[in-house]
């Protein structure tokens, strides 16, 4: 197994996910696992030839669990089950969440609780590295009894029914398999519902906006550190023994990166006798706030951490024990509260970052010019930049409305609470995009305002952030378009040049 090799069956980690959803790492299946898949397989064949009475397996679903089905048409059942159910609707899911979902239905598959053979997860695996990604609608899922509809369409290709998309092409479900020389399953009892029961939509988007979304908490401290020293704010609020008394892990991180960022700064020194007391709250209390959103965000990963772990079908079989028992694993309500909360502690990154901006446009409260422009009246400067932020943030508070207090009945009131978990992970997804912008525009202006203060310098931190911006944004001497330059700001947020600049001066940051 080579080092970006990832073993299905093993635990899990988010970045894992990352690796095999965003960088294409090569998924196999751990060979432990083969035994307790193979046992959990020999017993569904037992209880469908002693012609038990098992739902989902010799019933029907749901409200008509009290549907017997004859053997003859076990195959039949499971078949429906999955064309039935794919009733998606909505702009289809990124590849990098298709990927993730493949690679989750997999891992939970093969833990041998789901009665499901190899072979099925082998296809799976084989979608992965052959590049078949199921073509998914974004929208469908109450997030209870799983992810039905989302994961009904990603199971429908490997019947040879729905769409895929093969190196950018995207063709019916059995020619895009036979064009990477794969051939669709006939799927036994018990295996349709053990590929659609399942919380792998929402856990796939919250694990993908969770391990960007710490990489942005990041990125707020280097923005607000660049603030503080624009609008000549003090680092005094930072001292450890402050975090200390409080004892909360994400403000003393925080404040451990702030001290670092502005550390050595001339331009502090500049106005370390002026009479100015206290710093407002969105540069003071950087680290209270930045560290609740980082706490919440770590809470949040180690929810759907053990989600990417867990068996969420039903019924689960205990072959060794003799049991086949209906439960409620499926349900989403662990990732959807979490879900719910790393919404709030992502917009909240946002709405400080917006604060910080606003106060270095307004000339009474920065002493730059006003807007940062250098012929106010001619040219309106970064006026406009505020617009956008208090837009984007104001966005936010309306999807940061926890979706998982709405649950609604569905399946003739068998099913009559439900999570909405799929819902708040897609929230959070757009939560987390309108705050990478904020802090994008906080960046721009934050550089503009630094350039205001020369010959005096920042410190080597601040600095090299700084100089990684105007590596690929020029100072802005008169109005120009500016949704190019907030582009390549974000773009060097990203893909992580920004961060790595800043820390080839001061080491990693937390």
């Amino acid at each position: 197994m080579n080092s970006f090799d990832v073993q299905v069956g093993r635990s899990l980690s988010i970045a894992d996910v990352v690796q095999v959803a965003r960088h294409g790492a090569r998924v196999t299946l751990a060979e432990e696992a083969r035994p307790r898949i193979d046992s959990s397989r020999a017993y569904v064949d037992a209880l469908v030839a002693a012609d038990r009475t098992v739902y989902g397996i010799t019933t029907g679903f749901g409200r008509l669990a009290s549907v017997r089905i004859a053997a003859g048409d076990v195959r039949q059942l499971q078949r429906n089950l999955l064309m039935s159910h794919a009733m998606g609707v909505g702009v289809p899911l990124s590849t990098e969440v298709v990927r993730g979902m493949l690679l989750l239905r997999a891992q939970s598959l093969s833990f041998g609780c789901s009665g499901i053979r190899i072979s099925v997860i082998a296809l799976l695996i084989e979608c992965l590295n052959r590049g078949v990604h199921p073509v998914i609608p974004s929208q469908g899922s109450v997030g209870a009894s799983g992810d039905l509809a989302p994961l009904a369409h990603m199971a429908l290709p490997l019947i040879g029914e729905g769409k895929a998309e093969v190196g950018g092409d995207v063709l019916p479900g059995r020619d895009a398999l036979a064009r990477v020389g794969l051939t669709p399953i006939v799927l036994e009892a018990k295996e349709g519902l053990a590929l659609i029961n399942g919380t792998q939509a929402m856990t796939a988007i919250g694990a993908l906006v969770l391990h960007d979304a710490q990489r942005l908490a990041t990125l707020a401290d280097v923005a607000g550190a660049m603030s503080l020293e624009a609008l000549k704010g003090t680092s005094v609020a930072f001292d450890a023994r402050v975090t200390a008394v409080r004892a909360h892990p994400g403000a003393a991180a925080v404040a451990g990166n702030l001290r670092r960022l502005a550390a050595d700064s001339p331009i502090h020194g500049s106005h370390a006798d002026c009479a100015k007391l206290q710093d407002a709250y969105s540069l003071r209390c950087m680290p209270q706030v930045h560290g609740a959103s980082r706490d919440a965000l770590t809470h949040a990963a180690q929810v759907v951490t053990r989600e990417c772990n867990a068996v969420t079908d039903n019924p689960l079989i205990f072959a060794d024990t003799d049991d086949v028992i209906s439960a409620g694993n499926f349900h989403g309500q662990p990732v959807a509260l979490v879900m719910d909360y790393a919404k709030i502690a992502i917009a909240e990154l946002a709405n400080i970052s917006e604060r910080r901006v606003e106060h270095m446009l307004d000339p009474a409260v920065s002493g730059l010019p006003a807007f940062l422009s250098l012929q106010g009246g001619l040219n309106s400067g970064l006026m406009i930049s505020q617009y956008t932020a208090a837009s984007l943030v104001s966005e936010n508070k309306v999807l940061a409305h926890p979706a998982s207090v709405d649950s609604i009945p569905t399946s003739a009131n068998q099913e009559d609470h439900v999570s909405m978990g799929t819902t708040s992970a897609r929230q959070c997804a757009m939560i987390l995009e309108n705050a990478t912008w904020v802090i994008a525009i906080e960046l721009l202006n934050a550089a503009q305002a630094l350039d205001f203060h020369q010959p005096l310098h920042p410190g080597p931190g601040v600095g090299a952030a700084r100089d990684a911006l105007r590596r690929v944004v020029p100072p802005l001497e008169a109005d120009r378009v500016l949704t190019p330059d907030l582009e390549a700001v974000r773009g060097i947020m990203l893909d992580d040049s920004l961060r790595g600049a800043v820390e080839q001066v001061l080491g990693p940051l937390a």
